[in-house]
């Protein structure tokens, strides 16, 4: 048993998980200690409002460069990858100033459009949010191709410390949901700006050789079209799907419906942020290593993908048994509400929760096509779900209900679509070295 967990901790890639790991669970530590002060402070309708704000931004930011910079970890050189560092930058630059312009134009239009009067002012931060995301998405992946992980580690656990403190310590003096939109929209660009420092600082060496010919950045656009052309349309529809729940129970039900909605979701997510994010973050390399080297990528997926089941089952299964229970007790009486939805959201959060190494997975797969469709089918499933609960019941817990039910059954099957996906890869490569055999 010893000599097996020595093995373990010698392990490159359980090595990455675990810093990950420790940064992520340092800044949740910190998230869970001062959500109790948080969500008493500020109630369930200040916590509406800017989950309405941050569903709109959710929309916007994970297309902020059309998702080139998830390409920067394929390149075999970082020449290569740094140019495509140009590239995301010069897109998220052009974006956010076209963003910026159809917000000064049609501000108050789409506000009415969409019902979201109260968040209308603060639509204009959305253009330096998009710009402080395209920044960040560049130097997380930079980080992730040079495996520098214990950056990424030290500077979650700063940024939840700062960002955490500054509502408890605001909340005290103005406990509306202005300070919440105002710390939200900063957020990004404080996380960005902290991993620039290190990353400068740091003893990394570029592997460059003087021999190599540069590809020009209109050459890498076109290499790596698929981003752009699949996973960007792809991150979108995802971001309508994550956010729209909130938009459509804040139209349904009120704020407050929104606010139970949003601090249920966030709860929900730190498993998958603690540990889900840290093995994707981890597993995406690798396993376009893997792919690069000719291994099978099946046994990587499946054994990555029962792990976290392992992992996950306990906390998800407490939130579905205790909900309602834990979450009085620990944000407050009004907060039941919260507790109620969050067992039937459990369901949803712990096979998407499962589902990392497989949506990890579907870009080294050329899969992103089928990505697409599939998120466009969760989309449709999702407001099917919650117009259900509206129109046939009346009733937000029906809703949430249909909505989480609806995303397990379909994040089941994405991974199973996925492991046949790889299977089909393993035998062509298996194939392909064959024929290579043969002809020698």
């Amino acid at each position: 048993m010893k000599s097996k967990i020595v093995k373990l901790s010698k392990n490159n890639f359980v090595r990455n998980v675990l810093i990950m790991i420790s940064g992520t669970a340092a800044a949740q530590a910190v998230t869970m200690a001062l959500s109790p002060v948080i969500t008493r402070l500020y109630g369930p309708e200040a916590f509406g409002l800017v989950g309405v704000f941050i569903a709109i931004v959710g929309v916007f930011t994970p297309i902020a460069a059309l998702t080139y910079p998830l390409a920067i970890v394929l390149p075999k050189n970082d020449r290569d990858a740094k140019g495509i560092i140009r590239l995301s930058l010069y897109i998220t630059t052009g974006i956010s100033i076209f963003v910026a312009l159809i917000f000064l134009i049609f501000n108050q239009l789409i506000a009415r459009w969409f019902r979201i009067e109260d968040v209308a002012p603060y639509l204009y931060f959305i253009p330096i949010i998009i710009l402080f995301s395209g920044f960040l998405q560049v130097v997380e992946q930079w980080l992730i191709r040079t495996k520098q992980f214990g950056i990424t580690a030290k500077v979650s656990f700063l940024h939840a410390l700062i960002l955490q403190g500054s509502k408890v310590s605001l909340g005290f003096f103005h406990p509306v949901a202005v300070v919440l939109i105002i710390l939200s929209a900063l957020s990004e660009g404080l996380k960005a700006i902290m991993m620039i420092i290190y990353a400068r600082r740091s003893v990394y060496k570029s592997s460059i050789a003087i021999d190599e010919v540069p590809i020009s950045i209109r050459e890498l656009s076109g290499k790596y079209k698929d981003f752009p052309l699949f996973r960007a349309p792809e991150v979108f529809l995802y971001g309508i799907s994550q956010s729209l729940p909130v938009l459509l129970l804040t139209s349904f039900f009120g704020p407050a419906s929104a606010g139970f909605y949003s601090i249920c979701r966030t709860v929900l997510a730190m498993p998958s942020m603690l540990l889900g994010k840290s093995v994707g973050d981890v597993f995406y390399p690798r396993i376009s290593e893997a792919a690069n080297n000719g291994e099978n990528l099946t046994p990587l997926i499946k054994k990555a993908t029962i792990s976290l089941g392992i992992i996950g089952i306990l906390p998800y299964g407490i939130i579905v048994a205790f909900g309602p229970w834990l979450f009085s007790f620990v944000f407050g009486s009004e907060w039941v509400t919260a507790g109620e939805y969050a067992r039937w959201i459990a369901l949803l959060s712990f096979f998407g929760f499962l589902n990392r190494p497989s949506v990890t997975s579907l870009p080294v797969l050329s899969a992103q096509a089928f990505q697409l469709k599939f998120t466009f089918l969760m989309l449709l499933s999702s407001v099917a779900a919650l117009a259900i609960g509206y129109y046939l019941f009346s009733n937000d817990l029906a809703a949430i209900s249909f909505f989480g039910v609806t995303g397990a059954i379909l994040n089941i099957c994405l991974i199973l679509i996925t492991l046949h996906k790889s299977k089909n890869f393993d035998n062509k490569n298996k194939s392909d070295k064959d024929c290579s055999q043969l002809k020698d």
